[in-house]
């Protein structure tokens, strides 16, 4: 057996090993102790801190973050009701709005905890045989009574997943970057993508999701 079959061989058994490993681990779960003992009913959405280039990274994803919150049992003070209470008080920027105390936020707006989220990863990027669009984010749920951090967790989603295509040579591969990219840029792709890391990143359930709200069926089985 040749050096370069030998090495290939090495590779691929180690990549088995690898991945056997990581499947025998046990799933990690979140700790839900504090959360438990505060059992919020209503919760305020800041808006997203935005590390990334895009101007309308947090207002993309803040649109789409009351839903998975509402169907997973919660209240959730109006993103428009928020917004404008800051504006008023002459907070527009997510960073100064941030900056708000537990107590204060509470006193204004009435909620049981606050949700604290920052956008990592927002747009589509052009690569030489391909095209991506990708939105990453991380959130954390913090109790307004209290000031401690009842759940925290991140999501990634992207518009390559489940592509397995292929085939049609480096021509044919070009082309269809091309197209994807112009497709991405004329229908605002990020906006969908922040869509599903939205859902991932705030849907309810073990292992590592929020509890069920009281307005959910499932409430009190987590």
């Amino acid at each position: 057996m040749s050096k370069f079959l030998s090495l290939k061989l090495w590779f691929a058994l180690s990549t088995v090993a690898l991945l056997a490993a990581c499947a025998q681990q046990p799933v990690k779960h979140a700790d839900y102790t504090a959360f438990k003992n505060a059992r919020p009913r209503s919760i305020l959405i800041l808006p997203p801190d935005n590390t990334t280039t895009d101007v309308q990274a947090s207002n993309s994803m803040m649109s789409q973050m009351t839903m998975p919150l509402a169907e997973a049992g919660y209240y959730v003070v109006p993103v428009a009701v928020m917004e404008e209470t800051f504006k008023q008080n002459g907070l527009t920027t997510a960073g100064d709005i941030q900056q708000t105390s537990p107590a204060k936020l509470r006193e204004i707006f009435g909620a049981d905890a606050v949700l604290y989220s920052k956008i990592t990863q927002y747009g589509t990027s052009y690569r030489v045989l391909d095209s991506v669009t990708v939105v990453s984010a991380s959130a954390k749920l913090v109790d307004l009574k209290s000031g401690d951090v009842l759940w925290q967790g991140s999501a990634t989603a992207n518009s390559n997943e489940g592509n397995n295509s292929g085939g049609g040579g480096l021509i044919g591969m070009l082309v269809v970057a091309a197209i994807k990219q112009i497709s991405n840029s004329l229908t605002d792709k990020s906006h969908h993508i922040a869509g599903v890391t939205s859902y991932r990143l705030l849907q309810a359930g073990p292992p590592r999701g929020l509890l069920y709200g009281p307005r959910s069926p499932k409430y009190g089985t987590d």
